[in-house]
């Protein structure tokens, strides 16, 4: 596996799960935090309502949720937080002081994943807990390697298309415009031919780590789209911010010093740019957005490289 992979599974690996705790019982919470506090992040909330605007903005990997609450029941807050996208998918362990077969199976019936039967042994908690988080973070790192390129370590073209499909929808919605720049790697074979395949991976390699950092907003996304090719998507970006960026990275990748590309006339490794910007509200053809970036990136190829180029027949794309 790639070690730039292998860091950031590494990196996810060493931080603490977190647990949201939903009871209005003081002597409860205590108990539970005195047993899971050192191994794991808690947040607490006694109010199921409250309880519920609390997960979706702090997508806990894991919540304890007591059945018998004042105001609203865990069985209807867990109902809530089941039909709710962002909060779907957290796991849900009941606690409670019940013992009878229909609260169990009404709770199942509803998407628990366990339940936890006060008074609480301190053995029993621990390996629950344990049980349930495992899965969440063997689930994570599965689907951490279902959308990341194993070469580059950054997002592939699977992914990519997944996110496109998303801020293409919500640029519609708000009406805000989308701009991608394309990338791709000048000279490249001769790169492999010179040093080999190996050590053409190394510039890949490099170049995208180069170009990440250049990234700075979170809402910036960068996949590896084949070969040398790489895309960047920027959303709620205008023309204008988009050709900076596409700069931003040319310039980046002209000025990094790549210590095994030594031969002559071959010292300097370079990138070609194709800058493209729509509002999809008035253009809704992604596949020609795409493509039109990659006829804006071959045009630079073949105006001389190591330079950006901008889509043509933009003004029918962007609003008046």
């Amino acid at each position: 596996m790639d070690d730039m992979v292998i860091d950031q599974e590494m990196v996810q690996s060493q931080k603490k799960n977190t647990v949201m705790i939903v009871d209005d019982d003081a002597l409860n919470i205590a108990a539970l935090t005195q047993i899971l506090e050192n191994d794991y992040t808690l947040y607490v909330e006694r109010d199921g309502f409250k309880a519920i605007e609390l997960a979706k903005e702090l997508l806990p990997d894991l919540i304890l949720l007591d059945i018998v609450m004042p105001g609203i029941d865990g069985f209807e807050v867990l109902s809530r937080l089941k039909s709710i996208h962002e909060t779907s998918e957290i796991p849900v362990v009941f606690i409670t002081g019940l013992s009878n077969i229909q609260a169990e199976e009404q709770g199942l019936a509803l998407g628990a994943t366990d339940y936890i039967y006060k008074p609480f042994s301190t053995p029993i908690v621990k390996l629950r807990i344990r049980n349930q988080l495992q899965i969440v973070n063997q689930l994570r790192l599965i689907n951490h390697l279902s959308i990341t390129d194993t070469l580059t370590g950054l997002f592939n073209r699977r992914h990519f298309n997944t996110r496109l499909n998303y801020e293409w929808k919500r640029a519609i919605r708000e009406k805000t415009l989308l701009s991608i720049v394309m990338v791709d790697v000048d000279n490249f074979k001769k790169y492999n031919d010179a040093y080999g395949h190996l050590q053409g991976d190394v510039v890949l390699k490099s170049i995208a780590n180069i170009i990440k950092q250049q990234l700075l907003r979170a809402t910036d996304m960068l996949a590896r789209w084949g070969g040398e090719e790489l895309a960047a998507l920027l959303p709620v970006t205008d023309l204008p911010g988009a050709i900076i960026v596409a700069e931003k990275l040319r310039a980046a990748v002209e000025g990094h010093f790549f210590p095994y590309i030594d031969a002559p006339g071959s010292s300097q490794v370079t990138i070609s740019l194709g800058v493209n910007c729509v509002a999809p509200w008035k253009y809704s053809n992604m596949k020609l957005f795409i493509d039109e970036a990659d006829k804006a990136l071959y045009q630079a190829k073949r105006l001389g490289k190591n330079r950006a180029e901008v889509a043509e027949g933009l003004s029918d794309k962007l609003p008046e």
